[in-house]
């Protein structure tokens, strides 16, 4: 593989210290970072000599863009190096000098597009809040409790309004005082500020940041983990500060308070999968367990790798912009994962997954034997 040196050794030192402090200084190369990273599940991959050669200045331009930052390295490192944000800084710089593999060129039209209309698929902004219609879902105006924010997915993929649309239904049927900024909305830009583009990120949440200061939002109600993540812990950098609430955290807490009642049984064998930005990242791995453990007839069973050994579905650290070949995807394991423990739906709480997880059902031989659920989806069925 082609090795590219990216910058000056002192450049490489200064972008990483700036943004992930001492940490080539203080691996010691031990390679625990491999035996936990999922990508040796599928491929050849290093943690430990991307480290390395940042420190001289060189990195493998192909590897740097492998990372999900699903965070099982800094979790495991005895030295505390903030691998992602050293990847991240090296991807900033990659960059700025416009070095870009083949796998990675999608992330030039994203770049491209997202300013315009405010989502990455290039679609109009007009249409943001269509996946609301006939739903009885209002404007968010000043004085409105709650703003649910469904992030890109769930506004415009096909496959992930229906989580949208049952998040509203749920809403709606607790009484919820709540509504969506639809056109006025923008990315979050979690997925661009990834794959490097800090710039694009940071017009992307001033310009949130802003229309939700006009309009009076205080509460924030998310589908997309990595949106939750963003408000919840890097929107704070622009000194602002609102209450940041993921649905699966919702959905308990209406339950417990008795708005919604949940009167049919689901009588299926369920495993539920964690996402690494709302479990490993957030620590939210109870709520959306307690959920479904509520409702009748449903039967949860866990996976070896559950909560905190979450395996990943690939899908972070801005790959959603990337190539990546079926025979390298995450997601294949997991659908074995879950249907080695009998189960009959694979629950989750993140539209990425979603998305990655349905792309492997559709390799299956039977692609029936099981299906993908987002909680909000299950839930809707019961009440």
């Amino acid at each position: 593989m082609e090795i590219v040196p990216l910058a000056p050794f002192k450049e490489i030192i200064d972008e990483v210290k700036a943004n992930g402090g001492d940490a080539v200084k203080f691996c010691y190369q031990c390679g625990i970072c491999d035996t936990v990273c999922p990508w040796n599940r599928v491929a050849t991959f290093s943690m430990r000599k991307l480290i390395r050669e940042a420190t001289f200045g060189l990195s493998e331009t192909e590897e740097i863009w492998r990372c999900t930052t699903c965070g099982r390295c800094p979790q495991r490192c005895p030295r505390d190096v903030k691998i992602i944000e050293v990847m991240v800084s090296l991807r900033r710089m990659a960059t700025g000098y416009g070095i870009f593999p083949p796998s990675v060129r999608p992330v030039r039209a994203v770049n491209a597009g997202l300013p315009a209309q405010g989502n990455p698929f290039g679609e109009d902004r007009k249409t943001r809040g269509d996946w609301a219609e006939g739903l009885s879902v209002k404007a968010f105006t000043e004085g409105t409790e709650v703003l649910y924010f469904p992030g890109c997915y769930p506004s415009y993929d096909p496959r992930l309004k229906k989580v949208a649309q049952a998040t509203a239904n749920i809403l709606n049927k607790a009484g919820v005082d709540f509504g969506i900024l639809g056109v006025k909305e923008n990315c979050c830009g979690e997925s661009i500020r990834k794959a490097g583009n800090e710039a694009l990120f940071k017009r992307l949440a001033r310009e949130n940041i802003k229309t939700f200061i006009e309009n009076g939002v205080k509460k924030i109600l998310l589908s997309s983990p990595h949106c939750y993540h963003t408000f919840k812990n890097e929107y704070p950098e622009f000194k602002v500060n609102f209450e940041v609430v993921h649905i699966s955290q919702y959905l308990f807490q209406l339950i417990n308070e008795g708005r919604l009642e949940l009167t049919k049984e689901y009588e299926k064998k369920v495993t539920y999968h964690d996402p690494c930005y709302l479990g490993r990242h957030n620590g939210i791995y109870d709520e959306p367990r307690e959920v479904l453990k509520k409702i009748p007839g449903l039967e949860l069973s866990e996976m070896a790798e559950s909560r905190e050994d979450s395996l990943c579905c690939g899908m972070g650290g801005g790959r959603i912009w990337f190539e990546t070949p079926m025979s390298e995807r995450f997601s294949n394991l997991r659908l074995e994962q879950a249907i080695g423990v009998g189960a009959e739906v694979l629950a989750t709480s993140c539209p990425y997954c979603i998305t990655q997880f349905e792309d492997s059902r559709l390799t299956l031989k039977d692609s029936e034997v099981i299906h993908i659920k987002d909680i909000t989806e299950i839930l809707q069925e019961v009440i």
